[in-house]
């Protein structure tokens, strides 16, 4: 199951993108996207976001 970023809870600090071991989420504008292609769902972006906005779909 994929990981998602939330776009109404992110608040763009980029703490997720720093830990994501296969640079998979990237910078959209003010927020954070996970491409599902290259996640390797690990969840350590899930842990790293001080907001909880991270999560399975």
């Amino acid at each position: 199951m994929a990981y998602q970023i939330s776009e109404s809870i992110c608040v763009g600090c980029g703490a997720c993108a720093g830990s994501c071991p296969v640079s998979a989420i990237e910078q959209k504008e003010d927020k954070y996207t996970i491409n599902s292609d290259k996640c390797k769902e690990c969840g350590v972006c899930e842990s790293t976001c001080p907001v909880s906005a991270i999560s399975q779909k």
